[in-house]
């Protein structure tokens, strides 16, 4: 089992067990991130990557440990916690027959939050959407551009803590770039941030710190040096061991 050393944390798993099927899904998992980090969660298809994230969302009960966000245990306050998560995941959903702004200005509705048009326009710059994109309709976007417009919401929901689910997954190389560069501003400016992905150099680029996850089980851990990344020969060496050794 990792050992965790205990820091000033925002999102923590603590002896999480996940046992939806046999054998279980997630066993003994510890780890924390604190605010302001990006931690990436690494592993292959199957690992649990997925399952960690429904759980802080409390779409998975634990079958035993903990899943707190801010001190709070998921699903003992449940509405909560979600508020103050903006989750995205693979593939951002978001209405094709309307437009970005349209889109912005409807799920905000939903969660009663009131935002004027040049809020919406400084979040698309933000998150550097095209302006000639702003008022067309989604179903003219690429993914990257679905993604932004996912995040651009995030921005104006004003969400302390963002959970990622592969979120560069099929993404070419530049709007990649341009998704890591908005993340770690994210982080500068004090956001939490937690993303499963099996991207080793992407989580490199990104994190702050990288939990190696194997069977729903942590097996690693690795830290970025004082202004620099994490080695990605290190990480992939590690993350490339077959599950027997």
């Amino acid at each position: 089992m990792i050992k965790i050393q205990k820091i000033n944390s925002v999102i923590e798993a603590s002896s999480l067990c996940v046992d939806i099927n046999t054998p279980p899904i997630l066993k003994t998992l510890n780890f924390q991130v604190k605010k302001g980090e990006v931690y990436a969660l690494l592993g292959g298809n199957g690992a649990g990557k997925s399952t960690t994230l429904k759980t802080f969302l409390g779409f998975n009960i634990p079958t035993s440990g903990n899943a707190k966000i801010d001190d709070q245990e998921v699903t003992e306050a449940l509405d909560t916690t979600r508020e103050k998560c903006a989750y995205l995941p693979e593939s951002a959903t978001l209405y094709p027959h309307l437009t970005a702004r349209e889109n912005i200005e409807y799920f905000l509705s939903l969660a009663n939050i009131r935002k004027s048009q040049d809020d919406i326009n400084q979040a698309f710059q933000k998150v550097a959407l095209q302006q000639d994109a702003w008022d067309r309709h989604m179903q003219t976007y690429s993914k990257g551009m679905r993604q932004k417009t996912a995040i651009a919401l995030a921005l104006l929901r004003e969400a302390p803590i963002f959970l990622l689910d592969e979120p560069t997954s099929g993404l070419d190389p530049v709007a990649i770039d341009e998704f890591n560069h908005l993340v770690r501003e994210l982080a500068l400016s004090g956001a939490t941030i937690l993303m499963v992905t099996h991207d080793v150099y992407g989580a490199c680029q990104v994190a702050d710190r990288i939990g190696l996850l194997r069977n729903g089980e942590l097996v690693g851990e690795f830290d970025a040096p004082e202004n620099g990344r994490i080695d990605t020969e290190e990480v992939h060496r590690a993350f490339a061991q077959k599950e027997s050794a």
